[in-house]
C-alpha cells in the first residue's frame, strides 16, 4: 500500500514539474489533439494541393457550359475598287466601285443538339457603271436558321456529354479531398497518441530508474552497517545502469515521435510557434467502449466512404461514355430549317423614255438603307426552306472501336468496384476486430499492472525483514515497468484502432465536427 502512494505521488509530481516547465520554458508550446488536427488542416502542403483540384474541376465545369452561352459575332468591310475601263459602254475612263458591307449574328446551341441562329445583314454597293437603274444600291436580310440531328448527336444526354462528364468529375475531386482530409487526419492522431505513448514511457523508465536507484541506496546503507555483503550492490548498480540506457532510448523514441508530428503538421508554417519549440502533448488516451456491430459498421461505411462514391461516380461517366459512343454509330439525319427576310433600297435613276440605254438621265427618286430595312422588318418578302440530310457512312472503323473501348472501360469499371468494396469489407472486419481487441486488452493490462504493484509492495517487504532478494525485487521492479508500459500502450492501441475505425466507416470528418467548407 505505501508502495502504491508512493508511486502516485512520484506521477503527481512529475506530471506537476512537467506543466510547470511547459509554462515557463518559452520554447515549449502544450498542444491538443484538436489543435494539432487544426494546425495540420491549416498547414499541410498536401491538403492544400488537394484544396485545389476542385477548383481546377469546377473551371472545367464552367468551360463545357460555355457551349451553351449564345454566341454574338459582327462583322463590317469595306472595299473600294478602280480599274481601267476597257469599254465606253461600261465607264468613260476609270472603273470605280465602292463596296461595304456589315452582319450580325446570334446564335444558340440547344441542349437536344442542334442550333438556332438570327442573322442580320446589310450592303451598300456604289458604281460609275453606265446604264445603273439603282446606284447607290442598299441590299439587307433578315435570317432565321435552324438545324436539328434526328439520330447521330440527338438526345439532352448527348449534347450535354460534356458538361455531364465535368460536373461527375468535380463531384469526384471532392470525394478525393475529403479523402485526403480522413487520411490527413489519422495521420495527425496515430503521430499524435504515439508521441503520448513515447513520452509516457519515458516517464515509467525514469520512475522505474528511481526504484533502481532507491534499492541501490538501501543496499549502501545495509553494507554500511554489516548488514549486507557488498557484493549484493552489484546486482543493483548493474540494474540502474541498464535502465540508464533504456531512458536514452526513451528519449530518442520521443524526439523521433515528436518529429514525425511536426513534419505532419508542418509547424514551421505556424507563425505563431517558436522556432525549434518542443510539443508537448496534453490530452491523454481516456477510453469509453465503442461498441459498433459487423453489419452497422459495413453499412455506414457502404454510405459515407468518399473513395467508394468517387468509384460510383467514375462508373456513371463510363456509363455516359458508352452511351455517347452507341449514339455515334447511328447514322447522320439533320433537319433544317430557314426563314429569310430581305429586302433592297437605293436611288432609283430615271432614264429618257425610261430606256437605260440612252443614256441620258432625267432626274432620280431617292432612297436610303432605311428603306430596305423597312422591308425587312415588314417580311415585305417572305422566304422559307426545309430539308432533310441523311448521312450513312459506308465505314464508320472509329466509332465503332470507341464504342468497343467504352464497352469494356465499363466492365472494367464494375469490377474494380466490386472489388473496392471487397476490401472495403475486410478492411471494416479488420478495424472492428481490433476496437473490441484492444478494449480487451486495456483491461487484462490493466489487471497485469496492478498485481505488479502489488507484487513489487510484497517483495519490498519481504526484502526489509530479510526474507527476498535484490533480485527478486528488481524483477519485480521491472515486470512492473512492464505492466505499465504494456498497459499505456493498449490504450494507445485502443485510440488508434477507433481512428482506423472512424478513416475507414468515412465518418472521420464528423466524428472530428470539421467540416470542408471551415477549411476551404
Amino acid at each position: 500500500m505505501q508502495m502504491r502512494k508512493t508511486t502516485i505521488i512520484l506521477l503527481l509530481f512529475a506530471g506537476i514539474s512537467l506543466f510547470l516547465n511547459a509554462q515557463s520554458e518559452p520554447n515549449v508550446i502544450q498542444l491538443s489533439l484538436k489543435e494539432c488536427l487544426a494546425k495540420a488542416l491549416k498547414n499541410s502542403l498536401n491538403i492544400q494541393v488537394e484544396l485545389i483540384d476542385p477548383e481546377l474541376a469546377q473551371v472545367s465545369v464552367d468551360q463545357a457550359k460555355e457551349k451553351f452561352i449564345p454566341t454574338l459575332s459582327m462583322n463590317y468591310n469595306l472595299r473600294d475598287e478602280n480599274s481601267a475601263s476597257y469599254s465606253f459602254l461600261d465607264a468613260e475612263d476609270t472603273l470605280k466601285t465602292n463596296f461595304s458591307r456589315f452582319s450580325t449574328e446570334i446564335s444558340q446551341q440547344l441542349p437536344t443538339g442542334g442550333s438556332l441562329s438570327l442573322s442580320l445583314d446589310g450592303s451598300m454597293y456604289d458604281t460609275n457603271r453606265n446604264f445603273q437603274t439603282i446606284n447607290p444600291r442598299y441590299s439587307s436580310n433578315l435570317s432565321f436558321d435552324f438545324s436539328q440531328p434526328l439520330l447521330k448527336g440527338f438526345g439532352l444526354n448527348i449534347s450535354r456529354k460534356d458538361i455531364i462528364v465535368a460536373q461527375n468529375q468535380l463531384a469526384m475531386s471532392e470525394e478525393e479531398l475529403e479523402r485526403a482530409l480522413q487520411e490527413q487526419i489519422y495521420e495527425v492522431e496515430q503521430a499524435y497518441w504515439n508521441l503520448v505513448k513515447a513520452i509516457e514511457n519515458l516517464e515509467v523508465q525514469k520512475q522505474s530508474l528511481r526504484l533502481a536507484q532507491d534499492l541501490l541506496e538501501k543496499n549502501k546503507r545495509s553494507v554500511e552497517v554489516g548488514a549486507m555483503a557488498p557484493i549484493e550492490i552489484v546486482q543493483a548498480q548493474a540494474t540502474v545502469a541498464q535502465r540508464q540506457a533504456d531512458i536514452l532510448a526513451a528519449e530518442s523514441e520521443v524526439k523521433n515521435s515528436e518529429d514525425r508530428l511536426k513534419t505532419i503538421i508542418n509547424i514551421s508554417a505556424d507563425m505563431e510557434a517558436p522556432k525549434g519549440a518542443t510539443i508537448i502533448p496534453t490530452d491523454r488516451p481516456e477510453y469509453t467502449r465503442v461498441d459498433i456491430s459487423l453489419d452497422e459498421a459495413l453499412a455506414t461505411a457502404m454510405q459515407n466512404r468518399p473513395d467508394l462514391a468517387a468509384s460510383r461516380i467514375g462508373l456513371e461517366n463510363s456509363e455516359i461514355d458508352l452511351s455517347y459512343t452507341k449514339n455515334q454509330l447511328l447514322p447522320g439525319l439533320d433537319l433544317t430549317a430557314s426563314y429569310w427576310s430581305p429586302g433592297v433600297s437605293g436611288d432609283q435613276i430615271l432614264y429618257l423614255n425610261d430606256n437605260p440605254l440612252t443614256g441620258r438621265v432625267v432626274g432620280t427618286v431617292p432612297g436610303g438603307i432605311g428603306d430596305s430595312f423597312s422591308d425587312v422588318f415588314a417580311f415585305r418578302y417572305q422566304n422559307w426552306s426545309v430539308g432533310l440530310t441523311l448521312d450513312i457512312p459506308i465505314s464508320n472503323i472509329l466509332s465503332r472501336a470507341q464504342h468497343q473501348q467504352a464497352k469494356l472501360n465499363l466492365e472494367k469499371a464494375k469490377i474494380q468496384l466490386k472489388n473496392q468494396e471487397q476490401q472495403v469489407f475486410r478492411d471494416i472486419k479488420i478495424a472492428v476486430r481490433n476496437v473490441a481487441t484492444n478494449y480487451e486488452r486495456i483491461q487484462a493490462y490493466k489487471a497485469a499492472r496492478e498485481l505488479a504493484e502489488k507484487q513489487l509492495e510484497a517483495e519490498e517487504e519481504k526484502f526489509k525483514v530479510g526474507l527476498s532478494t535484490n533480485y527478486l525485487v528488481l524483477q519485480s521492479q521491472e515486470a512492473l515497468a512492464d505492466a505499465r508500459t504494456a498497459e499505456m500502450g493498449a490504450a494507445i492501441d485502443y485510440k488508434l484502432s477507433l481512428a482506423q475505425l472512424y478513416r475507414d466507416l468515412g465518418i472521420s470528418l464528423e466524428e472530428k465536427n470539421i467540416s470542408i467548407m471551415d477549411i476551404k
